[in-house]
């Protein structure tokens, strides 16, 4: 027996596993995301086998994390979900960092991202995501259907993007789509981007940032592609609060100020292609 790695679990019946033809009790320990524990022993030996399982082996119910910084929302959110049996919603997060820990730890099939939220944005998560070689999908959600957000968020290999106005009628169908393979936009935000990519837009970035420093410029350019303040400092070799500072600059010049904690993220990737 000292050679046996993995047991299928369809040998277990009631509380005996039969082995070499000889019996033995067994327990679950501990469940390790998609990998059980098992402690198996009689009067003569005791051994721990790991047997993987697949997914939709213990069963089908899709696991869900909700990341979103307003609790109604999570509530709201959450609610939606576990109307679906199917569907099961195992962590709930109020900031990235929480939301990433949570994600590497509790591994579920599809995590819900607010874009913008506090200490890490949905778009840091999800790059994180990436890097860490994570298998969850992810849905992003938000207020916002510019299209450069939109393509930067799609950028990052997300499959579904839901408007949050219609987030809690919207989330099952976009979480069943999104975990069987399939991509899923709220039908609000297609009508939206096809609307805007008929608007003029500015004809020159020098007419957008014309007053700002060249170092302000290239702090804007860098916000565009999604990097937070400690990722831009570590790009500049400064240190991230006079990333802040300049933040608080550029967004003075802009008037951007008394808009919203992301006015400046926005600003960056709606005019990403004119910085």
């Amino acid at each position: 027996m000292s050679g046996v790695t993995s047991v299928s679990p369809f040998l277990f019946s009631d509380a005996i596993l039969l082995m070499g033809g000889i019996q033995f009790e067994w327990s679950i320990a501990v469940l390790h995301g998609r990998r059980v524990v098992l402690s198996i022993g009689d009067d003569r030996m005791v051994m721990c086998v790991e047997i993987p399982i697949e997914a939709g082996v213990m069963d089908n119910e899709i696991r869900i994390l909700i990341a979103d910084d307003h609790p109604l929302m999570r509530k709201g959110l959450r609610l939606s979900v576990e109307e679906d049996p199917g569907l099961k919603v195992v962590g709930e997060a109020s900031d990235g960092e929480m939301a990433l820990s949570l994600i590497t730890q509790l591994l579920p099939h599809v995590a819900l991202l607010d874009i913008e939220m506090p200490k890490l944005d949905g778009l840091g998560v999800a790059r994180e995501i990436i890097k860490r070689g994570l298998k969850t999908e992810i849905i992003f959600l938000t207020f916002h259907s510019n299209h450069d957000l939109f393509r930067s968020a799609m950028a990052l290999g997300s499959k579904g993007y839901i408007l949050k106005d219609s987030a809690v009628q919207e989330v099952v169908a976009g979480i069943r789509a999104v975990a069987s393979g399939r991509a899923y936009l709220s039908s609000a935000i297609t009508a939206d981007l096809l609307q805007k990519r008929e608007e003029p837009g500015p004809k020159s970035g020098q007419a957008l940032t014309g007053n700002l420093t060249p170092s302000e410029r290239r702090i804007l350019q860098l916000i565009a592609t999604g990097k937070t303040s400690k990722e831009i400092g570590s790009e500049l070799s400064i240190h991230y609060r006079t990333v802040e500072n300049h933040r608080t600059n550029i967004c003075r010049k802009l008037e951007l100020d008394g808009e919203g904690a992301n006015a400046l993220l926005r600003f960056a990737l709606q005019n990403k292609s004119l910085l």
